[in-house]
């Protein structure tokens, strides 16, 4: 099947998904999970088949800047679907849906030199899975923490909106984000160890900047869970450094990234 056909298709189902969770939040339509996540499995094979034929290649995987967000918005809608089995986490497709649908379409519209990583190089792939495993749930522990900063703040208000009123209740969002954060820490400790393991030099030129904000980010997550632990942060409060942290992290994974290769245009 054509990449064009498969990344329309793709581009399609999500945008369903996407204005069916919108109607559901603006009460228009009543939520139906079975449909949303046969949408989002639907959409999830033919993004999949996307990435097996525009970013695996037999000598190794495509990880340039935009095909990069692809393999990650297929992530984090997978890990999504699979959240979504045990947890009330179905007002994250409002977010995880678009998103996927727009790194599909950047990537679509945009031509940049591959940057291949050899698929020989286990241990730098190893840390690469890693890297977008942790960035991917963090993705999602930052769609979350922004749903309950809205829901504080609409509630501190007493105002009864359409958000309010469809998402889950608040000690159960709150939960749910600490659950993320702790799997996205164990996530990026095992990205950061084998980094140090198998990529050489961690604080080289091209490298210092990903390395010190992923440092930096660690540092926001872990001081979150021990505020959580010891001072019962939560609320606005937890979603603030939820947030801080995932700019950190962004700013590691895609600060260089961006720079090298679309400011400076610099290929692999």
């Amino acid at each position: 099947m054509g990449t064009l056909i498969l990344a329309v298709t793709a581009l399609f189902l999500y945008s369903v998904g996407t204005a069916l969770q919108a109607l559901h939040f603006r009460g228009r339509v009543h939520s139906n999970t079975a449909i949303t996540t046969l949408i989002g499995m639907l959409a999830l094979t033919a993004h999949g088949l996307l990435i097996t034929q525009t970013i695996l290649h037999d000598g190794g995987v495509d990880f340039s800047f935009f095909k990069s967000t692809v393999l990650i918005s297929w992530l984090i809608v997978f890990l999504l679907l699979g959240l979504n089995l045990r947890k009330p986490v179905q007002s994250l497709f409002l977010g995880a849906y678009p998103l996927a649908a727009f790194t599909l379409i950047t990537a679509l519209i945009t031509h940049m030199p591959s940057r291949l990583v050899s698929d020989e190089n286990y241990g730098v792939l190893s840390h690469i899975a890693l890297s977008v495993t942790a960035y991917s749930l963090f993705s999602l522990a930052a769609i979350q923490a922004v749903l309950l900063y809205f829901q504080n703040n609409q509630l501190k208000r007493n105002y009864n909106s359409a958000l309010v009123r469809n998402l889950p209740p608040l000690q159960t969002m709150e939960s749910v984000l600490f659950e993320m954060v702790w799997a996205g820490v164990v996530m990026l400790i095992l990205a950061i160890v084998t980094g140090a393991l198998f990529v050489e030099n961690l604080f080289a030129q091209n490298l210092a900047h990903k390395t010190v904000f992923s440092l930096l980010s660690l540092m926001v997550f872990v001081a979150l869970l021990v505020g959580r632990h010891t001072k019962g942060w939560r609320g606005i409060t937890a979603s603030r450094w939820t947030l801080s942290g995932c700019a950190l992290l962004m700013l590691a994974f895609y600060g260089s990234k961006f720079a090298i290769e679309l400011v400076f245009r610099k290929g692999g």
